[in-house]
């Protein structure tokens, strides 16, 4: 079975505007919610493992704003990859099938994404700008007409 190829590479935010500025503003929201919380209650008298409880919550707080900022999308001849806190690769040759799901009114906020199918697996992308979006409605056209 011929492996899909796209026409060139695209590569592109894997988060959109929207989806940005909103987990940004409810980061602040919880980090100055996190502030007031710290100074109304004696922290440096809890125990260890409650401390480390919120470092550790501060910490995947951080780390993950830093991903939505960052994280890309590319599309190439090799596959498709989503770089993130855990990077995401699929080998064209491993596809078994594609589709975008979206969420109805929600568009501007969460766009389509691409659910890929491998042999034993799924795999999701995300794409932040219309020219990822595109190419991912041309691969969801590409496998459901190879049905």
């Amino acid at each position: 079975m011929p492996h899909y190829r796209p026409e060139r590479t695209v590569s592109g935010p894997a988060y959109g505007n929207g989806f940005k500025v909103v987990a940004t503003l409810l980061t602040i929201v919880l980090v100055v919610y996190a502030a007031s919380v710290a100074l109304r209650f004696p922290l440096p008298q809890f125990g260890f493992g409650v401390k480390a409880l919120l470092l550790g919550a501060a910490a995947m707080l951080a780390a993950s704003q830093y991903w939505f900022l960052r994280a890309t999308t590319t599309i190439d001849a090799d596959g498709i990859r989503q770089t993130g806190m855990i990077d995401k690769r699929v080998r064209w040759d491993e596809v078994r099938g594609a589709k975008m799901i979206g969420i109805p009114y929600l568009s501007w906020l969460f766009p389509p994404r691409m659910i890929v199918r491998t042999g034993t697996a799924f795999a999701t992308f995300n794409g932040g700008t219309q020219d990822v979006l595109v190419e991912f409605a041309r691969i969801s056209l590409a496998f459901q007409m190879k049905r």
